[in-house]
């Protein structure tokens, strides 16, 4: 059954509208976010869909066609952060930060998801979630809202309401990103750039593998990395570790005693440095020497940030062994996906190669499927 029907069974009239945000991968950029530095992601095909029509009782009403269980009722006007609504919280948190914002919002809405973007893979469920809820009302109530404005609420959703504190760039790129291009997005400005990444042209595709360890960003090692970039940032005497120069690394480190926070520094600067040899690399055309520029940010998110685990590190040893381009974890990290960059013409024998390690090793199948740079968040009915 389709979004716009099982809308029409639960609240017995048709939606005003359907529409549609995608989920994402991090080409390269991890954990930079929030330490307004640059990412560079790209939407996914799989989207996040929600059928929506305004009431004017004050009443929310959300129901999801993927989770057993009735529609939940909530009022406008008593929406309270980290109130225990399971997954519609990040809907709700959406329509609290609106209603937070002064956005006339008041009258509520009666909502109905679907979504095909795997959960607990590191691919941004839950963004796809917020953005298409926020999308939506934005639509709905001609609040007028640029696409940056309702990622930072579909941010603040999440980081306020639900407890997450995760940087924009996740909504960002479901709200902003064009198909066949990757998005380079400051996070200091949100000044975003549409970087063509056709790889189909030349002979080439990234691979999605979700290792199906599913991770967690609220079990707190999230948040204890976001601590210890601040107190690096703290220590170092800057904003945010965005204003460390990669020149200055050396130097930035010798100031700091703490191993665990050199660590994270250490990554962070690095990891927007690589950002950087990746945007020449594709603006020189040169798209297959991004591969290796990918492997060492897996390392650097192994060894110094230390959010792998054992199925990550098996699909990148892997997949190179078997001729990949180069390839690295993706996401928040302890479980999810990672991305592989392989000719056109071994994506079948690194796939073989990558599935049979696992299953030599004993964990879970993976999920291997081709990441396509797809649209952003949109109306589709």
């Amino acid at each position: 059954m389709g979004v716009r029907e099982g809308f029409e069974e639960l609240y017995g009239a048709a939606p005003e509208g359907v529409w549609a945000a995608p989920g994402r991968v991090n080409l390269i950029g991890e954990y930079t976010d929030f330490n307004e530095g640059f990412v560079m992601p790209l939407a996914l095909p799989h989207t996040a869909v929600a059928a929506v029509s305004r009431r004017s009782d004050g009443v929310l009403r959300l129901h999801s066609a993927d989770i057993d269980g009735p529609v939940v009722e909530l009022r406008v006007d008593e929406l309270t952060p980290r109130s225990d609504t399971g997954w519609a919280a990040y809907p709700a948190g959406v329509v609290w930060a609106l209603r937070e914002a002064g956005h006339a919002v008041g009258g509520g809405a009666d909502i109905h998801l679907a979504s095909t973007v795997p959960t607990g893979a590191g691919l941004s469920s839950s963004a796809a979630l917020e953005v298409v809820t926020a999308l939506a009302l934005d639509e709905l109530y001609g609040l007028g809202l640029t696409r940056p404005e309702l990622a930072r609420l579909a941010q603040r959703a999440e980081n306020d309401f639900v407890g997450v504190p995760c940087g924009v760039m996740d909504q960002t790129a479901s709200a902003c990103c064009t198909e066949g291009h990757a998005l380079h997005l400051d996070c200091r400005d949100l000044s975003i750039r549409q970087v063509p990444f056709d790889l189909a042209s030349q002979g080439l595709e990234l691979l999605v593998v979700d290792t199906r360890v599913k991770h967690a960003l609220g079990d707190g090692a999230y948040a204890e990395r976001r601590a210890g970039c601040e107190e690096g940032a703290r220590l170092l005497g800057v904003s945010h570790l965005r204003d460390v120069a990669y020149e200055d690394l050396d130097t930035a480190l010798a100031r700091l005693s703490d191993e665990r926070v050199r660590r994270y520094v250490r990554h962070v600067v690095s990891d927007d440095h690589r950002v950087d040899r990746v945007i020449s690399l594709l603006d020189a055309g040169d798209v297959r020497a991004i591969g290796p520029v990918l492997t060492d940010g897996h390392a650097s998110l192994r060894d110094d940030l230390r959010i792998s685990c054992p199925e990550l590190d098996l699909a990148v040893s892997a997949a190179n062994s078997a001729g990949a381009l180069g390839a690295r974890m993706t996401g928040g990290g302890f479980g999810g996906s990672a991305v592989v960059l392989v000719e056109s013409t071994d994506v079948d024998s690194v796939t073989k190669a990558v599935t049979e390690a696992f299953a030599a090793a004993g964990f879970t199948a993976p999920r291997v499927f081709p990441a396509v740079p797809s649209a952003g968040a949109r109306r589709i009915g």
